[in-house]
């Protein structure tokens, strides 16, 4: 059956946990727009992220290839010039793929310059945006940070009369007291202060508006629109009437023991003594920064309500593929952390919601999926939309439509698996970590969550009697622990060796290759004892192409079949 599905809308927002979404859990903070997608596709409860930060789980997205597999391992390390993308996949199938925000994505300005590429022509930028074809890439960082220089928003802000050197950050993300004192949104106790910019002009509005500007221009060419947000990341302020509309009382309750800080595993020990896990453990400070985090959320979901309603108003809908997810989540002071430095539920579990136009995918509407499923999965699936053929040997993750169909293969993963390349942080120097020894992988099937480090024991925590995680049992000797533990490192093994770089044959061209014929292209005999133990041969085997050895092509003419036609015709 043709798909319908003409485009895909492959919406992600930037450090959203997905407990803070009505249709996943949240009890005071509604995303009515979110819900009605939800209510007409799928969620996906078991969603994980294959590393817990911006750079690498971005890649993951984009490649369908771990982290380990692509090597972009943490933020600002280039993917490799020659790692294939989504635009990759799509683009010979016809298919225009489109980035409006952000990939947190350095080019590999070496691997092009060792190629002969110009980082200046179509096939330079498209590596340099991760595959992408760039209507707007605006990564919502510190445009002094080298990374972001001048982005396109900051000149916007400019053209409205929004004035100075970084209008991004001194209106934008900047909030002033009563006497007019400018405060940096960086600094978390201004979390629950409302921004200088108007909400019409914040940086969420705008670049739901880059996005419709491009579905208006784009014509006919089926596209893939990666519209990328950079919120709810910090800075956590937000304009108004968001700043107000949420309180400390809103918030879900914190997350943490005291028990977790008592002989803690030497890693989460060195995290928790991270900046930002200190400030976050502060009391105080998630009362602060709750209400701008909310905030935030509930304008991204106001403005997928402005989206979705173009969509409709243009006829869009029944032909479009909507996915909405996020980079990882963020730990807000729960387990005693900040940011997103290990694999707690709140930081690797992503929400994930798709609506699939296709009749196909009528029996799940408004229905939820408890297969594990993780980031790894959305290129296939993209793949599998357009009628691509599977590249298991490239892609490492599986088309979720058989899911989104009301099918679940009988060989679907048992476990998800995350990693995560710690050598960047101060982490690794406080434990005195070479680079090559700060990795960290996990592998989870639903109950048990196993955390594998260089150099230190395990750990390893019980979902089924621990929800919240506070008990690492990698140092229990109970029988059922240290089974678990067997087994976990086991599946993460077998995980490990599976083969991640031979891309570039696919197992089907493999699997078809007449093997021993292969020794007679060119004239190459290898382990024949004479010609009649090579006329034997020919009588199972034919060769993919004729010798070049006059003596071997000789031997071979006699093989022919009886009606006279050589094996090869």
């Amino acid at each position: 059956m043709k798909s319908p599905v003409k485009n895909i809308l492959f919406i992600m927002c930037d450090q959203l946990r997905a407990d803070h979404l009505s249709c996943f859990g949240h009890p005071r903070l509604h995303t009515p727009n979110l819900d009605a997608l939800a209510a007409r596709g799928v969620i996906f409860d078991r969603a994980y992220v294959n590393s817990p930060v911006c750079g690498p789980s971005r890649m993951s997205y984009y490649t369908g290839r771990y982290v380990h597999s692509h090597g972009a391992s943490w933020n600002f390390v280039p993917l490799k010039a020659g790692e294939m993308t989504l635009g990759d996949h799509l683009r010979p199938l016809g298919v225009r793929s489109v980035l409006v925000g952000k990939t947190h994505m350095r080019a590999d300005l070496a691997g092009m310059s060792r190629l002969g590429i110009d980082p200046r022509s179509q096939i330079g930028e498209r590596i340099a945006q991760c595959g992408f074809d760039a209507y707007e890439r605006d990564d919502g960082i510190h445009p002094y940070s080298g990374h972001d220089p001048d982005p396109a928003y900051n000149d916007y802000l400019r053209s409205q009369g929004f004035t100075g050197d970084n209008p991004w950050e001194a209106w934008a993300n900047a909030t002033e007291d009563e006497d007019g004192t400018l405060r940096s949104g960086w600094f978390l106790k201004y979390s629950n202060r409302p921004a200088r910019i108007p909400d019409e002009h914040s940086e969420t509005p705008y670049i739901t508006r880059r996005a419709m500007d491009f579905i208006r221009e784009a014509g006919e060419q089926p596209w893939c629109l990666h519209l990328s947000y950079i919120k709810p990341h910090w800075p956590y302020i937000v304009p108004e009437p968001y700043a107000s509309m949420y309180g400390p009382e809103d918030a879900l309750p914190i997350v943490r023991s005291q028990a977790e800080r008592e002989n803690a595993h030497p890693v989460y020990q060195a995290m928790m003594d991270h900046r930002v896990s200190r400030t976050f453990s502060r009391d105080g400070v998630r009362d602060a920064v709750m209400p701008g985090y909310m905030g935030l959320i509930k304008q991204i979901d106001d403005q997928l309500g402005v989206l979705f309603g173009f969509l409709e108003a243009r006829g869009l809908m029944s032909s479009t593929m909507i996915v909405f997810t996020s980079d990882h989540g963020d730990y807000l002071g729960d387990h005693w952390m900040g940011e997103k430095d290990l694999f707690h539920e709140p930081v690797i579990r992503c929400p994930l919601i798709v609506y699939d136009p296709d009749p196909r995918a009528d029996a799940t509407r408004g229905t939820r999926c408890d297969a594990m499923v993780e980031a790894v999965d959305i290129a296939p699936t993209f793949l599998d939309v357009y009628g691509g053929a599977p590249v298991p040997h490239v892609m490492d993750g599986r088309s979720l439509r058989p899911l989104l169909f009301g099918e679940t293969p009988a060989d679907w993963r048992s476990a998800v698996v995350c990693e995560y390349d710690f050598s960047f942080q101060e982490s690794r120097i406080a434990l005195g970590a070479r680079p090559r020894e700060a990795w960290m992988r996990m592998i989870f099937d639903g109950r048990w969550k196993y955390v594998l480090f260089e150099n230190y024991r395990p750990m390893l925590f019980d979902l089924a009697a621990d929800p919240q995680e506070f008990s690492d049992l990698g140092a229990s000797e109970l029988p059922e622990h240290r089974a678990a533990i067997e087994r976990l490192h086991e599946m993460l093994f077998r995980w490990a060796r599976q083969p991640r770089q031979r891309v570039t044959v696919p197992d089907g061209a493999i699997e078809s290759i007449e093997v021993q014929p292969r020794i007679t292209e060119g004239g190459i005999l290898i382990g024949y004892w004479d010609e009649d133990d090579l006329a034997q041969a020919r009588q199972k085997f034919k060769p993919r192409f004729a010798s070049h050895n006059p003596l071997v092509a000789s031997t071979l003419d006699r093989l022919t079949t009886p009606e006279g036609v050589p094996h090869d015709a």
